[in-house]
C-alpha cells in the first residue's frame, strides 16, 4: 500500500515534470506563432546585408568573404547554377532542400525557410539545424547568380548559454526533488504521530499530548485531536462513575431486601417487626423499580428527537394538568400554588415534556416546608417561551448548582434519597430540554428556596 509520504513525493514530482513539459510546449507555440516571423525578418535582413556588402565591394575571393562572415556566428550554404555546393561554418544536420526552393532563389526570389518551417510540438524551430530552416538570397558571384542560404549558428552563438541553461534546469529539478523528499518528511511526520495516537486511543489510552508546534491545518488538527482525547477521557471517567453509581444505587436496596428477607425467616419475629420489615422491602422494591425506569428513560433519551415526532401543544395546559395530578401531595403539606399561565404553543413531545413539569413540580413540593408556596409562571419573549417553577423550600448551596444536573449527584444531607428519588430526575429533565433545543437554568439560595427556568422555542421559531 502506498504511504502518504510516497504519494506526496510522486504527486509533486509528477506535477514538476508535467509543468516542465507544458512550459516547453507553450514556449514552442509562442516561438512558432509570435517569434518565428520576427526572427525570419531579422535573418532576412542579415542575408540581404551580407549579399549587398559582397556585391558592392566586389571581393575577389567570395569564399574567403563568406568564411569570415561565417566565423561571426552564422551558417552559410552556397549553391551555383551548375548545382555545386559549398558550406561555410558548421555543417547542417540535414542539407536537403527541395529543388523548387533552390530554383526560386536562383531566379531572384527570397526563400523564407524560417517563417515556413513546419510546426512541431516538442521541437523549438529556432534551434533546428537544417538547410530547410534558413533564409535564401540570390547573390552575384563572378557575374553569375548563385543561391546563398543563411541562418544563425545557434551552437556558436548560444552554445555556452544552452549548456548553462541545461545545467541550471537539471540542477533545479535535482534540488527540487531533494527538497521535496526532505520537506515531505516534515509534513508527514506529525501525521504519523496522529496515526500512532489514534491507535493508542483505540486501545483505551486517552492521556495523550501531541507536541506539534505548528500553526497550519495539521497543527490545528493536532490541537483538536488532543481536545478529543481529553473529552474521551472525561467521557470515560463519567462512564465509570455512572457505572459505579448505578452499582451502588442498585446494591443498596438489594442489600436491604436481602437482609430483611432473611430476618423474616426468624420464627420469633413479632408481627409488628414483620410488618415493618415487609414495608422496608416494599419501599426498596419501589425504589429499584423507579431506578430501572429512569435508567431506561436515559437510555431512550440518548437518541435524537426528530422534528417529525413533535406535535403542537400548549405549555399552560400541561402545567395545569400536572398541578392537578399532584394536588394530593401539595394539599397534604398545605402548600399554596400560585399560577400565572398564559397560552403558549410550542412543538415538542408531550410525554417527555410532561415528565419535565412533573419532575420540577414534585421536587418543589418535596423540598418545600409545610405551609410554603410554589409559583408557576409562563412568559413569551425573544428567546422563546419561559416556564418558571419557584418554591420557598430549603434551597441549594451555590457550590452545588454547577453539578446539579449530573447523574446521581448528591447535593447534601437535606436532600436524602427516598423511594421516589433516585438522583436521575434532573439529569432526565436536562436531557429532555436539550432534545427540544431548549435551556434550563436554576437560581437558588440556601434556606430561601429555588427557581428553575426552562426556555423552549415557540412554535413559530421552529420554522425560522
Amino acid at each position: 500500500m502506498r504511504t502518504l509520504y510516497v504519494r506526496i513525493i510522486a504527486t509533486t514530482m509528477g506535477i514538476m515534470i508535467a509543468s516542465a513539459l507544458f512550459a516547453f510546449v507553450a514556449t514552442n507555440v509562442y516561438y512558432h506563432y509570435y517569434l518565428k516571423p520576427v526572427n525570419d525578418q531579422k535573418v532576412t535582413q542579415i542575408a540581404k546585408d551580407t549579399v549587398a556588402t559582397f556585391e558592392e565591394n566586389e571581393y575577389e575571393d567570395p569564399f574567403k568573404y563568406l568564411t569570415v562572415f561565417a566565423d561571426l556566428g552564422y551558417q552559410l550554404y552556397l549553391i551555383d547554377q551548375q548545382g555545386n555546393r559549398a558550406m561555410f561554418g558548421d555543417p547542417f544536420r540535414n542539407d536537403e532542400l527541395a529543388e523548387e526552393h533552390i530554383e526560386s532563389v536562383l531566379s531572384g526570389e527570397t526563400y523564407h525557410g524560417i517563417a515556413d518551417y513546419p510546426w512541431k510540438v516538442f521541437v523549438t524551430g529556432f534551434f533546428d539545424n537544417e538547410l530547410q530552416n534558413t533564409i535564401g538570397e540570390p547573390i552575384q558571384v563572378d557575374g553569375e547568380t548563385s543561391a546563398l542560404f543563411v541562418r544563425p549558428n545557434t551552437t556558436q552563438q548560444f552554445g555556452e548559454m544552452r549548456f548553462f541553461l541545461a545545467v541550471l534546469l537539471g540542477l533545479a529539478l535535482l534540488f527540487s526533488f531533494l527538497f521535496v523528499l526532505v520537506s515531505t518528511s516534515f509534513i508527514v511526520r506529525p501525521i504519523k504521530r496522529l496515526t500512532e495516537a489514534t491507535k493508542k486511543i483505540a486501545a483505551g489510552n486517552y492521556h495523550l499530548k501531541l507536541n506539534v508546534n505548528r500553526k497550519d491545518e495539521i497543527g490545528r488538527l493536532a490541537v483538536d485531536f488532543t481536545k478529543m482525547g481529553d473529552r474521551l477521557n472525561q467521557t470515560e471517567e463519567k462512564r465509570q462513575a455512572f457505572v459505579s453509581n448505578v452499582s451502588h444505587e442498585i446494591q443498596s436496596p438489594l442489600t436491604s431486601i436481602q437482609g430483611f428477607s432473611q430476618a423474616l425467616r426468624e420464627e420469633e419475629l413479632s408481627e409488628e417487626d414483620r410488618d415493618r420489615y415487609l414495608g422496608i422491602i416494599e419501599k426498596e422494591s419501589r425504589r429499584l423499580s423507579a431506578l430501572s425506569k429512569q435508567l431506561l428513560t436515559l437510555s431512550f433519551l440518548d437518541s435524537e428527537l426528530r422534528v417529525s415526532d413533535m406535535v403542537e401543544l400548549d405549555v399552560a395546559a400541561q402545567l395545569k394538568e400536572v398541578v392537578s395530578m399532584t394536588e394530593y401531595h401539595w394539599r397534604e403539606k398545605d402548600i399554596t400554588i400560585e399560577m400565572d399561565l398564559s397560552p403558549n404553543l410550542i412543538l415538542g413531545d408531550p410525554g417527555l415534556l410532561q415528565q419535565v413539569w412533573m419532575n420540577l413540580i414534585t421536587n418543589a413540593i418535596r423540598y418545600t416546608d409545610p405551609g410554603g408556596m410554589i409559583v408557576i409562571q409562563t412568559a413569551k419573549g425573544k428567546e422563546g417561551v419561559t416556564i418558571s417553577v419557584k418554591d420557598s423550600g430549603i434551597g441549594i448551596n451555590q457550590e452545588d448548582l454547577p453539578q446539579l444536573f449530573e447523574r446521581f449527584y448528591k447535593v447534601d444531607k437535606a436532600r436524602v434519597r427516598t423511594e421516589n428519588n433516585t438522583g436521575l430526575g434532573l439529569s432526565i429533565v436536562k436531557r429532555i430540554v436539550d432534545l427540544h433545543s431548549g435551556t434550563i437554568m436554576v437560581d437558588s439560595e440556601l434556606g430561601k428556596g429555588s427557581e428553575f427556568q426552562v426556555i423552549l422555542r415557540s412554535k413559530d421559531m421552529f420554522y425560522l
